[in-house]
């Protein structure tokens, strides 16, 4: 598909406003960079998200990975990706220092709407909404005088909202937790059921956690005989237990890699441990 053209003015910003970018909340929240609109600076990545239901758009690995590590967390309940500061100069009290003027369009003299990779919602223990935002960006970033003062930008915007900021490096991303996650993640797509209703998906569901209670085979070996003893295809089972580890009613450690030799022993089940969870957001950076 070819990328969109890169310039930009009045008629592109009242477009996308009218188009609702940047607008909305879950489901409803349509960001304002899509995949579509710019070049990255790697791999770039739609993927469903299970928080939002609905389709995030990424430019980098490391915003891919840091999505991951927040769509996994219960207390995160909304992520907005690339959200726009577009209130950015009635917001800011204090613009001294700032070169604003540096991020116009030089051909059209448009000023770019700069934004913030993610805006956080979370839900607090005494069930009250907050928020953060994280800017993701490559170490070798920094050293960039350009997006120092970007960065400037965004800290003193969401300083005046009295939101929490930071930045996040791909150094500060657990690559573990993050890869363990997007391996699981796959499993609970629309149309990741193998065929099965969701009534039948549920009970092999069922019959799987079952088999790992007190069981002292490891997890490869228990896979393969459920299989067997269902006569499932090779690979149902497999995802039947991603399944169970994305529904966290099977607990792994998720900061050391999944290793499907390891036996019951390594991760406990909500359903029969009186174990208690980590109610602990973990919002890096």
């Amino acid at each position: 598909m070819a990328k969109r053209s890169n310039n930009w003015d009045s008629n592109k910003l009242n477009r996308w406003i009218k188009e609702g970018r940047g607008q909305g909340e879950g489901e409803n929240y349509k960001p304002w960079l899509t995949i579509q609109d710019f070049p990255s600076m790697g791999r770039v990545t739609r993927i469903f998200g299970w928080t939002t239901n609905r389709i995030h758009h990424f430019f980098s690995d490391s915003q891919l990975k840091y999505f991951y590590l927040l769509d996994w967390e219960e207390r995160v309940i909304d992520i907005r990706e690339h959200y726009p500061l577009i209130d950015l100069e009635v917001v800011l009290e204090d613009t001294s220092g700032l070169r604003l003027d540096k991020f116009i369009d030089r051909k059209t003299k448009e000023s770019y709407i700069l934004t913030t990779t993610f805006l956080i919602t979370l839900l607090n223990n005494d069930g009250q909404e907050s928020y953060v935002a994280r800017s993701i960006k490559y170490a070798s970033e920094l050293s960039k005088k350009s997006t120092i003062e970007k960065l400037e930008i965004e800290r003193r915007y969401w300083k005046t909202q009295g939101i929490d900021w930071g930045i996040v490096t791909n150094k500060d991303i657990n690559s573990v937790r993050a890869k363990n996650i997007e391996w699981v993640h796959s499993a609970m797509s629309a149309d990741s059921n193998n065929g099965f209703s969701k009534a039948e998906l549920n009970d092999l569901i069922d019959g799987l956690l079952y088999r790992f209670i007190s069981n002292k085979y490891n997890i490869k070996n228990i896979i393969s005989g459920f299989e067997k003893d269902y006569s499932l295809d090779a690979g149902t089972g497999l995802l039947l237990f991603k399944h169970l580890v994305a529904d966290k009613r099977i607990i792994l450690d998720m900061d050391k890699p999944i290793n499907l030799s390891q036996t019951g022993k390594s991760f406990y089940i909500p359903e029969i441990s009186d174990k208690g969870g980590n109610n602990d957001v973990k919002v890096y950076g």
